[in-house]
């Protein structure tokens, strides 16, 4: 492993600001780090269940190179209801809300931090939220980076399996089971040691089965692959760039796979991490800083950062990945991930999108 979450550096990085906010389904904690730099978008995270914004995203954006990115823009923080550290238990008869109302809560959050537009990062549960919310307020949306997304609605199989095996007594083997992979499960002893303590121990139990719950409940995200040339303006689906990653022996790789085969081909960009499980931004954050990077120069933001070393050493004679001004940068992105291409893909049933390894 490139990174283990080292929880004693998750409880010493607490800079930002944090702030309760009051929306139209309830209160939502929220930490931002810097401020909102002219008309530039905020990048906005959610995080996944069992998880907070620091355990899911601290080891990401406590990255050198990432550090470089958010020199150029503020990072807002998104927690889930009760699921920050220290959230008190809800009261007797609490309705969490779903992961609609999830959505729905971050226009308030914006408006009260007086933020313009965003480019979110989302993990599984955290991925979906933003996803809805953008297929609600695209104008809102400038891109999304989504890991682990799953836009299908849980199949009747998987709701039984929970239903007989019990929140309560297994929650954490749940969790898990959503994280990692099997072959995960049993050879990263020192991660998943670590999850497994953070989730058990740090989150309100009580509060984690309702948000589980919420997640469990989703509706299918109603997306559907426009034909170019013919229905772009009809169909449902993103209209902002987005970024799809997720490690090669992740449990989501299928849910991923599908996301993507509903998305505009030349708007969606598939990340598919080797050597990489359940957590890319925890086991690989450096790779996923520098697409990050390319990503966010594609929408013509830091046209003049330097080369990072990744790139350096994927770059051949023959590409032109240091050209970074914004008409070329989506070829920039694509030719650092296509030096470590594992895969063809048919160029002409996904165009624009690949399967790599990095």
């Amino acid at each position: 492993m490139s990174a283990i979450l080292d929880l004693d550096q998750i409880a010493c990085s607490g800079n930002g600001v944090e702030h309760d906010i009051e929306t139209p389904h309830g209160v939502l904690h929220v930490t931002m780090r810097g401020v909102p730099k002219g008309n530039r978008p905020v990048i906005l995270t959610y995080h996944d269940i069992g998880l907070n914004h620091k355990s899911c995203f601290n080891t990401l954006f406590n990255y050198e190179d990432m550090q470089e990115i958010t020199q150029h823009f503020a990072v807002v923080h998104v927690d889930a209801p009760g699921q920050q550290e220290g959230a008190p238990p809800f009261p007797s008869g609490y309705r969490y809300p779903t992961m609609d109302e999830l959505a729905e809560m971050l226009p308030s959050v914006m408006t009260q931090l007086k933020v313009n537009s965003m480019i979110g990062i989302g993990v599984g549960a955290g991925a979906y939220i933003l996803t809805r919310f953008a297929l609600n307020n695209p104008a809102l949306v400038e891109g999304l980076v989504l890991i682990n997304v799953d836009p299908c609605a849980e199949g009747w199989i998987d709701w039984a399996a929970s239903k007989l095996s019990g929140w309560t007594s297994n929650l954490v083997d749940i969790v898990m089971s959503h994280h990692f992979s099997t072959d995960e499960l049993t050879e990263n002893q020192e991660l998943i040691q670590t999850y497994r303590l953070h989730i058990a121990q740090d989150i309100n139990q009580d509060n984690l089965a309702l948000f589980c719950g919420s997640y469990q409940y989703r509706q299918e995200l109603d997306i559907e692959r426009p034909i170019v040339g013919l229905n772009e303006d009809t169909v449902n689906t993103l209209t902002c760039p987005a970024l799809l990653v997720v490690g090669d022996t992740s449990p989501a790789v299928e849910a991923v796979v599908e996301c993507n085969s509903r998305l505009n081909p030349t708007k969606t960009t598939l990340l598919k991490m080797a050597d990489c499980g359940g957590l890319p931004q925890v086991v690989q954050p450096g790779k996923l800083a520098e697409a990050f990077k390319y990503f966010v120069q594609g929408m013509g933001y830091m046209p003049s950062a330097g080369m990072t070393r990744l790139a350096r050493s994927r770059t051949t004679s023959s590409s032109s990945i240091t050209s970074m001004d914004s008409s070329r940068s989506r070829n920039n992105l694509n030719s650092l991930l296509e030096g470590n291409t594992t895969g063809a893909m048919d160029s002409q049933a996904r165009p624009q999108t690949m399967e790599v390894s990095c």
